[in-house]
């Protein structure tokens, strides 16, 4: 089993939190890992995408051009990385401030109102966990167990008391994910 994503959206979103608990959780089941974050400068409100591969073989190169699953959050990325999922594989996007859903028929579509959720929720900062919690319902590549140790080890000890609020903002997102579908057009 190889599993290839690219997580993107902008900076502050908890995009590379997410890859790296996803990295960690890999770790604890005994998987090869790879975790390549890519952002600009500016951080905070501009475009980052993390590419986390989870194998159980050698990972040859972390570098990718097409991928099992991507996780997109913003229109920039979307624009970006739509096109870059492999046939068969899976799209999970947030619809908020997407002006062009995705359109792809060859591919699993699946979306997640992670930023409504995290208002109703009473937290902003768990939109990630929340978006996670869609993938691991679709891809049920690490065990719920090891991505809640992924959180330990990633997160500083001064903020393990959040731990319980992000283990419901990812049981929120294994309940709350829907499929999208793509209405196909007829040319006339």
């Amino acid at each position: 089993m190889t599993e290839e994503i690219i997580i993107a959206g902008f900076g502050g979103q908890g995009v590379l939190s997410m890859g790296k608990i996803l990295a960690y959780s890999g770790i604890m089941q005994n998987q090869e890992v790879s975790w390549m974050p890519s952002y600009g400068p500016e951080m905070r409100g501009g475009t980052a995408n993390v590419t986390v591969i989870l194998s159980d073989e050698r990972i040859s190169s972390p570098y990718l051009r097409v991928f099992d699953t991507a996780i997109i959050l913003n229109q920039q990325s979307m624009d970006k990385f739509e096109e870059m999922v492999r046939p068969g594989g899976t799209l999970i996007y947030d619809p908020n401030g997407i002006i062009q859903h995705p359109t792809r028929t060859d591919i699993d579509i699946f979306q997640i109102a992670a930023n409504s959720l995290s208002i109703e929720m009473g937290n902003k900062k768990i939109f990630n966990m929340i978006v996670l919690g869609a993938f691991l319902k679709i891809r049920p590549i690490v065990l719920l167990d090891n991505v809640i140790e992924g959180l330990k080890k990633s997160l500083p000890e001064r903020y393990h008391d959040l731990i319980p609020l992000n283990k419901q903002a990812i049981t929120k997102g294994m309940e709350s994910v829907t499929q999208h579908i793509v209405k196909e057009t007829t040319v006339s």
